[in-house]
């Protein structure tokens, strides 16, 4: 791993300087990938912005920055992103601080500025070197994801392409999965989240194996078109829009259960005769046990101490299984009629088992 230690001129910085929107924005005389396409939008605020500058005007030391170097004359910001497009901005005169653009300023104070010297670490090496760098290094200013790290990491062909999907505000990932799925796709939670699933279809352990088999792919086309299968079979199923759908991994219930027959009518009723179950404390597990059937989505709601005391008093410390007796501390409250049988969490249906044969009882 080469890591170099880079003092930048703000006028070599802001050279070639150009910002096509979407299509990404560009410094150094062309060499340095500022914004790759599709990727994180501008975030700062103008108090964080004009004080970028107000750091430099006075110069004052700013954060240190990362560069990764991809090529011979090709680098990509990793970290300093918000403060880097902050100064070209301001130079390029796209705002004013204090009624004052860039070209107001006295001739002194502008040489001033184009004078001042970023701090720069420019990062070289493998794929593993510079993953495990990156997540070791105290990253100044706006954290980094560790989408954002993994983007850096494999940046190539399959990366640019994910991100035309999966990176926008409004971009088509967003478009089309917002009522099914949380975060920000400019934070890259959508591109994580459908890479998470489609390493589960292909049987991987972590994201970054399938992002290096694919890093030179010429599109992620294989990833946009399982993503939308994931998206659409989960909109036919369940059309009902409810803030729980957010919270559901669609994309491992798809892998396993989307081969099954279901009636999105029954499903929805059933849905319905959960969400106004009190015994039910987890809405959110609704959706993944009418797959699977797994009580433990819905943390069905435990018997109270006061309800367990009474029925461990009633049977006089027996358990009704095995029929010996124990102490309150070395019993469980147990559904008389189980819980999906339509036994209710209540004094009237709660007995205690002893550990040993509730463990039993629940593994059987």
């Amino acid at each position: 791993m080469k890591i170099e230690l880079n003092h930048i001129k703000v006028r070599d910085l802001v050279a070639g300087y150009t910002d096509d929107g979407e299509q990404g924005v560009r410094g150094f005389n062309g060499q340095l990938d500022i914004r790759p396409p599709y990727q994180r939008e501008f975030v700062y605020k103008d108090a964080q912005r004009d004080a970028v500058i107000d750091t430099v005007v006075k110069q004052f030391p700013l954060n240190v920055m990362y560069w990764v170097k991809n090529g011979e004359e090709d680098f990509e910001v990793l970290d300093g992103q918000q403060r880097t497009i902050s100064i070209c901005r301001y130079v390029n005169g796209d705002f004013s601080i204090d009624y004052k653009f860039f070209h107001n300023l006295s001739k002194e104070v502008q040489e001033k500025i184009l004078d001042y010297d970023l701090t720069v670490y420019i990062c070289e090496g493998t794929d593993d070197e510079k993953l495990d760098w990156f997540k070791t290094v105290n990253i100044a200013g706006e954290k980094l994801t560790d989408q954002e790290l993994r983007n850096a990491v494999y940046a190539g062909p399959f990366v640019t392409d994910a991100k035309r999907h999966f990176s926008q505000s409004g971009g088509p990932a967003y478009g089309l999965a917002e009522d099914y799925m949380s975060g920000t796709p400019i934070r890259q939670d959508y591109l994580e989240r459908a890479l998470t699933w489609v390493v589960d279809r292909d049987g991987l352990k972590v994201i970054e194996e399938y992002m290096s088999e694919h890093e030179l792919d010429k599109n992620a086309n294989d990833l946009w078109l399982y993503f939308r299968r994931v998206i659409e079979w989960a909109q036919l199923l369940f059309p009902t829009k409810r803030k729980e759908l957010k919270s559901v991994q669609w994309g491992i219930l798809y892998n396993e259960f989307h081969e099954n027959s279901y009636d999105a009518d029954e499903l929805e009723e059933k849905i319905k005769e959960l969400m106004i179950d009190d015994d039910v404390t987890k809405k959110a597990g609704i959706y993944p046990y009418l797959f699977d059937q797994r009580e433990r989505h819905l943390n069905i709601r435990a018997f109270s101490p006061k309800m367990k005391r009474e029925a461990y008093e009633r049977q006089d410390g027996v358990c009704v299984k095995c029929g010996e007796k124990f102490t309150f501390n070395q019993m469980e409250g147990d559904h008389i009629t189980p819980w999906h049988e339509g036994g209710k969490t209540s004094a009237e249906n709660c007995q205690m088992l002893c550990k040993d044969c509730n463990r039993r009882k629940s593994g059987s």
